[in-house]
């Protein structure tokens, strides 16, 4: 009985990992498997313990299916290396925590090293904000989004990401470089059975996307659907995902403490990452995610 509940769940396991964007969303559930699909892996050694349990080297072969379909699916995650090299711009983003007392630590931490840092969960006049004021001289907040850069800022405006309500903004960076176009954005949340809204502000975001012609665009935000949703696919492409360029291992950011998915991206275009990963953020349930790119 052992030998066959093993073989089985074996199949099944391998066929979720290799096919998982053929099967239907089910109300949401499905997305939501996806941000955890990494995890999966971990059930190949109890399908091996339970194989040698049952004394089947048939159900061992079969427990290893799932295994080798995992290993090509995230095997260069975990091996590669950051690129490295020049870079020109450091970046990072974070999701602060409305309640975070501690955020204005959380984003001196963070900013140091940062050309531009984008932060979501913002409280007018909060403590990340002023800390932020401090460190940078240019900087455009709108509602609990905003943008703070060492260059200068221009063509700025807030933006509707289909939620009814200004959550994201757009505003153009004047570096040494040339001008490169930054989007901050904070999608709506997905839950098992709730994902409408957060597909719906994918959505929207990527027709902003498509409709810009700038040469070089950077979205930073939480966007609250992992590099393995399907619903990434909307967006990565057209955009490059920094962390899958030039991370190392897969830069989970939450929740802090343990973190097992990854809803806080650095995507680009028309730009290289030469590194990638993620910095503690005090106090928040977020970790945030960093890159330098170069020009």
């Amino acid at each position: 009985m052992l030998k066959r509940v093993v073989i089985a769940v074996s199949v099944v396991l391998a066929a979720t990992l290799a096919g998982h964007q053929l099967i239907p969303a089910l109300g949401g559930f499905t997305p939501v498997m996806e941000s955890l699909l990494p995890w999966l892996g971990f059930a190949v050694p109890l399908l091996l313990l339970a194989a040698a349990v049952a004394r089947s080297k048939l159900a061992a072969g079969v427990a290893l299916l799932p295994g080798v379909v995992w290993a090509s699916m995230f095997g260069s995650t975990l091996l590669q290396s950051p690129p490295g090299g020049a870079s020109d711009l450091a970046v990072g983003t974070v999701n602060v925590g409305v309640t975070n007392d501690a955020s204005g630590e959380a984003v001196r931490r963070i900013a140091d090293d940062l050309d531009l840092l984008a932060a979501q969960e913002l409280t007018a006049g909060g403590p990340a904000a002023k800390q932020l004021n401090k460190m940078f001289k240019h900087h455009y907040p709108v509602g609990t989004v905003g943008l703070w850069s060492r260059y200068p800022l221009s063509q700025t405006k807030p933006l509707d990401v289909g939620m009814g309500w200004p959550r994201a903004l757009r505003a153009v960076v004047s570096t040494p470089k040339g001008k490169v176009t930054v989007y901050v954005m904070h999608l709506a949340s997905a839950r098992p059975g709730m994902t409408t809204s957060r597909d719906a502000s994918l959505a929207a975001a990527r027709k902003l996307i498509d409709d810009d012609p700038s040469k070089r665009i950077l979205l930073l935000g939480d966007l609250n659907t992992a590099t393995t949703d399907r619903g990434m696919s909307g967006l990565t492409p057209p955009l490059t995902d920094a962390q899958r360029a030039a991370g190392d291992g897969f830069g989970f950011t939450w929740p802090s403490e343990f973190p097992i998915t990854r809803p806080d991206h650095i995507l680009y275009r028309g730009m290289t990452a030469t590194r990638a990963g993620v910095a503690p953020a005090t106090g928040s349930d977020h970790r945030a995610a960093i890159a330098s790119l170069r020009l």
